[in-house]
């Protein structure tokens, strides 16, 4: 049974939020769950004379929540709704984790389906082929060139569908494995690990990166437990320079048109997500290849494909010509 059945939720909420601080959110995350919390609250006090965060805990019932929720859900788009009851269920979750109440009401209150993320794969057929190209020559503009370096970040992102935390997780350790079998050891989200094969192109591009780099910093720069990428001061890279770096060689390829707003680093994991499907992978396989949590992300790439190829269809110029001779 509960023993705090009269805390108040401004409490409840700053406790909450002092939890979730320890697993290092963003700023801007850590303010949606205060924004989402403290709106839903404000809708539960509007019934009442308590200021919202003076409210009890034990006035949050199930019927309560719904009627709140309902309110809430009225001028938003689904997915706002649905991020603001992920975070009242992660709420209270808490709450009973630490005896303050003894159920969560969240599963009695509905909440909308949210259609997944489509993918945003670079646009263009021979688009990564440029891009590899173009980043592969060292070019007289930039102050320190490397592009050694710079092709070993694509070819894990285009190659083996790292996601930005993944690449920066890596370890020089963590490309392993014998000739013929190579592979990338990665953390994955969640704290889900999982094996992604490499091909020998890959691997000579990643051998030639860290070869590259012993000659700029010396052996000891390329121990097993030392970060696979490295800026151009040999510490480790951060999540800007990442970014960065993956904007610049986008400028040098001259591919920022077709670059997917929103994607950008994630467009190249999104191309190797398409192109498997393209050539038939299931989505089992593109889910273990990727790390999904669920096969429905690992289905989107292939209707995607299936999308693109009736597009390719209708590009044909004879279906326009056919067009011009049959009548409605």
């Amino acid at each position: 049974m509960h023993d705090k059945p009269d805390e108040t939720v401004g409490a409840l909420i700053e406790e909450f939020l002092t939890a979730r601080a320890t697993r290092k959110p963003s700023p801007h995350t850590l303010a949606a769950y205060r924004r989402d919390l403290t709106t839903v609250a404000e809708l539960v006090a509007a019934d009442g004379d308590a200021s919202p965060l003076r409210l009890t805990v034990s006035t949050l019932s199930p019927k309560v929540m719904r009627a709140a929720f309902a309110r809430f859900a009225a001028p938003r788009a689904a997915a706002s709704v649905h991020r603001a009851w992920s975070t009242w269920n992660s709420f209270f979750t808490f709450l009973v984790a630490e005896g303050v109440v003894p159920g969560n009401p969240m599963p009695a209150v509905g909440r909308p389906r949210t259609p997944l993320p489509r993918p945003k794969p670079l646009r263009g057929e021979d688009t990564p082929e440029e891009l590899l190209a173009a980043v592969a020559r060292a070019e007289g503009r930039q102050r320190d060139p490397w592009p050694e370096r710079d092709l070993a970040v694509l070819a894990l992102a285009l190659c083996a569908g790292l996601r930005l935390s993944e690449l920066l997780a890596l370890r020089v350790s963590s490309v392993a494995g014998r000739d013929g079998e190579r592979r990338v050891d990665v953390a994955g989200k969640g704290g889900r690990p999982r094996t992604v094969p490499i091909e020998d192109a890959v691997d000579r591009v990643l051998a030639g990166y860290l070869d590259s780099r012993r000659f700029r910093f010396g052996s000891r720069s390329v121990r097993p437990d030392s970060p696979f990428l490295v800026d151009r001061q040999g510490e480790a890279l951060r999540r800007g320079g990442l970014q960065y770096l993956v904007e610049s060689c986008y400028r040098r390829a001259g591919i920022g048109d077709r670059v997917p707003r929103g994607a950008r680093l994630h467009a190249l994991r999104h191309t190797f997500a398409t192109r498997l499907a393209e050539v038939g992978a299931s989505a089992a396989e593109i889910m273990r290849l990727l790390g999904h949590a669920s096969l429905a992300s690992s289905q989107t790439y292939i209707e995607v494909t299936a999308g693109q190829q009736r597009a390719a269809v209708a590009a044909n110029r004879t279906n326009r010509a056919l067009s011009g001779l049959v009548k409605r």
